[in-house]
């Protein structure tokens, strides 16, 4: 299988191990969009509209079904329509503000506050 080739070490794994957790370390420091990949405008932006078509269209879908389901056309798709903008918008904000309760985002500034017990405990 290996063609008469000598199997790698594993000094020399360790050593290829090493210098790609380091190359790791070094980008995780900075932001994704200062000098990376050109690209990631374009990215965001997709990301950015399709979290607004596809709460769009999942609102629209849910009021078109309900609708013909329980007969109250065109109500219930206009109400979830409403809903539907309503969350994708949100999830815009979301995206552009890099809350962290997307995935891959951090919030690398703020920390959670302290509270302190002994002050609640004053009767």
């Amino acid at each position: 299988m290996n063609e008469g080739k000598d199997p790698a070490s594993p000094s020399d794994f360790d050593a290829r191990l090493k210098q790609a957790l380091d190359r790791r370390r070094e980008g995780a420091g900075k932001p994704p969009d200062e000098g990376g990949d050109p690209r990631s405008g374009i990215s965001l932006a997709l990301r950015i509209g399709i979290e607004l078509v596809a709460a769009l269209i999942v609102g629209t879908g849910i009021g078109l079904l309900l609708d013909r389901w329980l007969g109250t056309a065109p109500w219930l798709m206009v109400v979830f329509f409403i809903l539907g903008s309503a969350a994708g918008f949100l999830n815009v904000l979301r995206v552009t503000k890099g809350m962290g309760s997307t995935v891959g985002y951090k919030d690398r500034g703020r920390t959670p506050p302290v509270i302190d017990r002994d002050e609640d405990d004053e009767d």
